[in-house]
């Protein structure tokens, strides 16, 4: 079977409501980012794919399987959902082990798998700590331990990173992205800078359609040449604001650095600078750089 996703006229409807519009996409092994704000049809996606919803219309095959297969889907896909939780009494142990169960691992391979997991999710210390006493990263770290304990092919996994302290959020994509060199990681989240550093493909969703498809390299070359700073002051910024896509603003006593987007150099002292995936997603998401 080819390690891949295929997503063929994909419409979804929540009654009338529209929450995916014609969605064609082929998803290839390692680390996929799903970019896009709150409520665009990330999570209507993830669930589609992980059979947790049934798809309206069109066609999809995971690894060569149709997805009407639902059984055969959901042996070799795993599942990290936005609101993860888990038996709070249970020890981290005792939670994994009870899951090995449900998923008919046998007992020989239950002890030899569980370990594993958490030492490379780095658990192992916490194994006798139960589920309610653990921080949240580590909640989802082990969310990601139960989601790969059948060895997935696939591993689905939605805003893993909201909430979670920046060492926390560097520790949780370095793990994905080791988990990502033996099999498809399909990374769902509005936070840019999770897709800067772990994704070479992505795409962008917004309002159940998808503005770009491809490389991360090819969403900053569209910005290009339309990233300045400068430096103004405080009364100036309100103008810059009102006419420009504002993409940073750094406070220097009196006056401001303030990073935009223009088609054009807007004044004289504006500087051009390199364009960033953040730089790229905010002149995409605002009509490919028009004046807002």
């Amino acid at each position: 079977m080819s390690a891949k996703i295929k997503i063929e006229h994909l419409n979804q409807y929540y009654g009338k409501k529209q929450a995916l519009k014609d969605v064609n996409l082929t998803i290839h092994q390692g680390m996929f980012g799903l970019l896009g704000r709150n409520g665009a049809g990330k999570t209507t996606l993830m669930k589609v794919l992980a059979t947790l919803l049934p798809k309206s219309e069109g066609k999809i095959t995971i690894c060569g399987v149709p997805l009407e297969n639902s059984a055969k889907i959901r042996r070799m896909t795993g599942y990290l959902p936005q609101d993860f939780s888990m038996y709070p009494n249970m020890t981290v142990y005792e939670a994994m082990d009870y899951l090995g169960v449900l998923s008919g691992m046998s007992k020989a391979l239950r002890k030899k798998s569980i370990p594993k997991l958490l030492e490379k999710v780095n658990l192992l210390d916490h194994q006798k700590t139960k589920v309610k006493a653990l921080s949240g990263g580590m909640k989802r770290r082990l969310g990601i331990a139960q989601a790969i304990l059948h060895n997935p092919r696939i591993l689905i996994v939605d805003e893993p990173t909201a909430g979670l302290d920046p060492e926390e959020r560097v520790r949780f994509r370095n793990l994905l992205c080791e988990i990502a060199e033996e099999r498809i990681v399909i990374l769902s989240t509005h936070i840019v800078g999770d897709i800067e550093a772990t994704c070479e493909q992505i795409a962008v969703l917004n309002e159940g359609e998808f503005l770009y498809q491809g490389t991360v390299s090819g969403l900053i070359e569209m910005a290009d040449g339309k990233v300045y700073t400068a430096q103004i002051s405080k009364q100036e910024l309100p103008r810059i604001k009102e006419k420009y896509i504002v993409t940073s603003i750094l406070a220097l006593g009196n006056n401001v650095m303030v990073r935009f987007i223009a088609d054009q150099k807007p004044f004289a002292s504006a500087k051009i600078c390199e364009a960033g995936v953040e730089d790229a997603y905010m002149y995409l998401m605002n009509g490919e750089g028009s004046e807002v």
